[in-house]
Order: C-alpha cells, then structure tokens, then sequence
C-alpha cells in the first residue's frame, strides 16, 4: 500500500516561500496519478489547495491562485508545493494524496506556520 510523506514546512514570516515535497513510497504506478496537496488548519476542515494530473495539468484554490505553484518528477515519485507571498491565513498541516482520496495512506503531513 503507497504512503505518502511529506517534508519541507517549517515557520516563516508572511511574504515569505516554502518548498514542500511529498514521496510516495510503495508504488511503481505514481506517474499514472492526479495527485493534490490539501491542508487542514485547526478547528477548519480539510481544503484542497492544489491539484496536478498524470499530464501534468494544475488547478489550484481561488485563495493560492499567483502563489503557489505544484509541479511533480514523476522519475522521484514526488509532488512538490512552491508557496510564495506566504501570509498568516496559509498557515495549517499540509499533506498530499492522491485522487481519488486515499485514506489509508495519507502521510503525516508538515506543519507550515506563517507569523510575524
């Protein structure tokens, strides 16, 4: 069973820039998948920020549209999330998974904290 793992969050001041990764691990048919990246702060429900498929085409949520940016190496079996112009409202858990939503794998996420 694939699980997904996530690196790359960390504490930055708004305006700044992440670069975060997802592997997926325990598969040979990533390069077949749409993969997204959701993000779950406290107390609010899971959001889907970006979204990327097997030809590489991206949709994004209104409210990260011009900031971030997903991409994947499917050669690494990775998805990352470029995140500029960070602001205090972008601050939650990421984590990725696959379309369609695989619980059973979905990783621990990383923690982006976006603060002054």
């Amino acid at each position: 069973q694939v699980q997904f793992v996530e690196s790359g969050g960390g504490s930055v001041q708004p305006g700044g820039s992440l670069r975060l990764s997802c592997a997926a691990a325990g598969t040979i048919f990533f390069r077949l998948w749409s993969m997204e990246w959701y993000r779950q702060a406290p107390g609010k429900q899971r959001q889907l920020v970006a979204s990327i498929t097997s030809g590489g085409s991206t949709d994004y949520a209104d409210s990260v549209k011009g900031r971030f940016t997903i991409s994947r190496d499917n050669a690494k079996n990775t998805v990352y999330l470029q995140m500029n112009s960070l602001k205090p409202e972008d601050t939650a858990v990421y984590y990725c998974n696959r379309n369609p939503f695989q619980p059973n794998s979905r990783g621990r996420g990383t923690q982006v904290t976006v603060s002054s």
